[in-house]
Parts: C-alpha cells; structure tokens; sequence
C-alpha cells in the first residue's frame, strides 16, 4: 500500500517507520512544501491510497477538505477540529470516499475508553468526577482530543459539567486520569503511555482498514475489527 503521511514529528516519524516494517511505501509531505494544503495536487495523490495526517490543529482542516476535494481516502490523527465533524461526515459521502479519524489510535487508551463507560453508574451514586491529562510542552491542543472523548463518555450519561485539567510539561507522552470521588471514597481509572509505539501501529493499522472502504468512521468503533 501507499502511504502519504503528514506530519513527520514525533508520532508521525513513528508511523512511516512502523508502516515501513509492515510492508508499506511511505512518502512524507513536509510542512513547507503543503502551506494551506497547496502540496495536495490530484497529481500526487492519484498515485496514493491512503493520506495520513500527524500534523497540528491550524493547518488539519485544510489537509482535509484538499484530500476530500480529490476524492482519496484518509487517516486522522490530529484533533482539535472536531467541532467540523457534521460538515465533514457530509463531503465524505458526497465524494464518496473514506475517512477514519481517531482522538487515540492506542488499543490500550481505547480498552481505556470501555473501563470508562463502565464506571458511568458511580455518577448516580454521588461520585463527583474530574478529568485530569498531562502531554508534552509542545502539544498544541488543550484539552486533548482523548480527554474531551472522556468527558464525552461521561456526559451522555449525566447533568454535570465535568471539567477537564490539563497539563503541559516536558515530554510527558500522554497520561489520563478519571477521578471519581465521593464522601466515603475516590476510585481512580488512569491510562499512562510508556511510549508513542501504539498510537503509531493503531494509527497504520486505521490506513490498512480504510483503504478501499467507503464511509466516515471513528477509530473507536472500529478497532476491534483490525
């Protein structure tokens, strides 16, 4: 399979590697040469079938709509745009093409995902919660696209309004607690990445899965058929 992978830092380097030792060919789009989405031409991505976007918040919806425009099937690991997901799930199906977006491509943060559902019944028991994550100085986005994804969880089942913390120190990989707390007692769910690996290998394995699909897709409904 073809690869075209933007965003070559930290995670995206990780994912033209692990893609690499599965077999795939991997080109990288450097940011200066796709200002706007401008290196985005039919040309080259004829000759592509999956786009994979790593890059950051203020440049993501124009890599978007450029690979939509040209019909080609698309991975994206970057957050922070989700406000736009209506209007985008409506031009992928009006160019016919797929998409897969992920807040967390890791399989643990989404195991993570399911321990949180499961602990939504302690919020009719008068646990009060509170989100906590912690990522590297660098990281543009707050609160991560992975907190809000928490919090999303925990909200469809309550009245509260559960505020998120967010911390930027160091080159923290990504760590999320859900703390639950009550009178008597605080119960404490927390995932901790040791590394980026997972979220590179999820995220490979998201392009292997939409190639040649149709349809708009989120990472955690569907990463248990990878």
């Amino acid at each position: 399979m073809k690869i075209l992978l933007l965003g070559a830092g930290k995670t995206g380097s990780l994912v033209a590697e692990v893609a690499r030792e599965r077999g795939h060919v991997v080109t990288i789009l450097q940011s200066a040469d796709n200002a706007h989405g401008s290196g985005l031409r039919r040309e080259l991505l004829t000759l592509i079938d999956v786009v994979v976007d790593f890059t950051t918040p203020d440049c993501v919806l124009e890599n978007i709509h450029a690979c939509l425009a040209a019909s080609k099937n698309m991975v994206v690991g970057t957050t922070g745009w989700y406000a736009e997901i209506p209007k985008l799930r409506a031009e992928t199906q009006k160019q016919d093409c797929g998409f897969l977006y992920g807040s967390n491509f890791s399989v643990g943060v989404n195991l993570f995902f399911d321990l949180v559902q499961t602990s939504v019944p302690a919020l009719q028991h008068k646990y009060l919660p509170h989100i906590y994550e912690r990522h590297h100085a660098n990281k543009k986005d707050a609160p991560s696209g992975t907190a809000v994804t928490i919090q999303n969880l925990l909200q469809k089942s309550s009245d509260l309004e559960i505020e998120v913390t967010s911390f930027r120190e160091g080159e923290v990989v990504g760590m999320h607690e859900v703390v639950l707390d009550s009178a008597h007692d605080t119960i404490y769910l927390c995932h901790d990445a040791k590394s980026r690996r997972g979220f590179a290998e999820g995220a490979v394995r998201a392009a292997e899965w939409i190639a040649g699909k149709k349809g708009f897709f989120d990472f955690k409904d569907v990463w248990r058929e990878m």
